[in-house]
């Protein structure tokens, strides 16, 4: 069974809980993400969403130089490389959510998104299953 390891993408940029909102906007733009992980030396502590600087930045009407960590999401749904690829298709599915960190304890490896599934040809109908049901679902609530 494939693992996570080999479907993530590495070396992902990151920024700090210091940046400011305006700065990870480009950022997102310039390397066309909808996700930034946020590190605080070295350790993953958050992520922001394109999302989360719309709904908790812009439309709450805070300026660009807002720092990331005001409105960063904070609760983590992480994942091993080890862990199968099923395993985390589950977990996007069960959370409502588009992209996993990959850590190793608190240190950032990479991250796997739903983009990184559908790319490859997947064989497992639970994991086939559990990535529509992310697709199709409405949120309501803030995505990632």
């Amino acid at each position: 069974m494939e693992k996570v390891g080999d479907i993530m993408t590495e070396n992902v940029e990151t920024c700090s809980i210091l940046d400011n909102m305006y700065e990870v906007a480009v950022k997102m733009k310039e390397l066309n993400v909808g996700a930034i992980p946020v590190v605080d030396d070295g350790k993953l502590v958050g992520i922001i969403t394109d999302r989360d600087i719309v709904v908790r930045g812009t439309a709450e009407k805070h300026p660009g130089s807002t720092r990331v960590e005001d409105i960063m999401t904070e609760k983590l749904h992480t994942i091993s490389r080890d862990a199968t690829t099923n395993e985390a298709a589950r977990m996007m599915a069960r959370h409502q959510i588009r992209r996993l960190p990959v850590v190793d304890g608190d240190k950032l490896l990479g991250i796997v998104s739903l983009g990184d599934f559908a790319v490859r040809e997947m064989t497992d109908d639970q994991a086939k299953g559990a990535l529509s049901e992310i697709s199709e679902t409405n949120y309501n609530g803030v995505q990632h």
